[in-house]
């Protein structure tokens, strides 16, 4: 009886901003495939350099990937760092040696800035309105 050789993928969350990223990797012998919420990578990052960022984390690999991403939230530049923080994540389930270098590139950080909200009685969130003497 053959035994079929099912591939597993490895899934995690990657975050930016309010951009949250559900990304699923799976080791392939052909040339890497992604998908992002259903569409190709250049349909979903029209500009080459979103694309960049959401790839680079598989700069220095030999093993292809197909990679799937649910992104949801934020802005588009937000939500290819959230991309790339959940390969990078998936990545280092993957392979523990790979963690060293990734986290040197800064890939596995969650970048933590937001926008800050609005105070009462102030313009914006440090912004005041202008003081008068009289």
């Amino acid at each position: 009886m053959a035994t079929a050789t099912v591939t597993r993928y490895i899934e995690a969350v990657g975050r930016r901003k309010t951009a949250t990223a559900r990304v699923r990797i799976t080791p392939t012998a052909k040339e890497a495939g992604y998908v992002v919420n259903g569409k190709a990578l250049a349909d979903h990052f029209q500009l080459e350099s979103l694309q960049k960022i959401a790839t680079v984390a598989f700069a220095d690999l030999t093993q292809a990937f197909d990679v799937s991403a649910k992104v949801m939230g934020g802005g588009i530049n937000a939500q290819a760092e959230a991309v790339r923080h959940g390969i990078a994540r998936a990545l280092t389930e993957w392979d523990k040696e790979l963690r060293g270098g990734l986290k040197k590139k800064g890939f596995l950080k969650r970048d933590p800035r937001a926008k800050e909200r609005r105070k009462f009685g102030l313009k914006k969130a440090r912004k005041a309105g202008q003081w008068s003497k009289r």
